[in-house]
């Protein structure tokens, strides 16, 4: 099983993201885009609530291409 490492400056920032509650665009490598909220981060995944219908999405960390605040 994947360690999750706290130490990493991306983990840390995308913690900071679901403590703050603010909205984010997250772009995939599909180029699809989703602007919302991160609920929560794992190794593996983002859960992400999208802001024009209310869904949860889980995201593969392997998809994004960034992500933007």
């Amino acid at each position: 099983m994947t360690e999750f490492n706290t130490g990493y400056p991306s983990v840390r920032r995308i913690q900071s993201f679901v403590k703050v509650k603010g909205e984010v665009e997250i772009k995939l490598i599909t180029n699809d885009v989703i602007i919302g909220r991160i609920l929560w981060q794992d190794p593996h995944c983002l859960c992400v609530v999208d802001r024009s219908s209310t869904k949860e999405f889980m995201i593969s960390r392997q998809a994004i291409a960034y992500v933007k605040a």
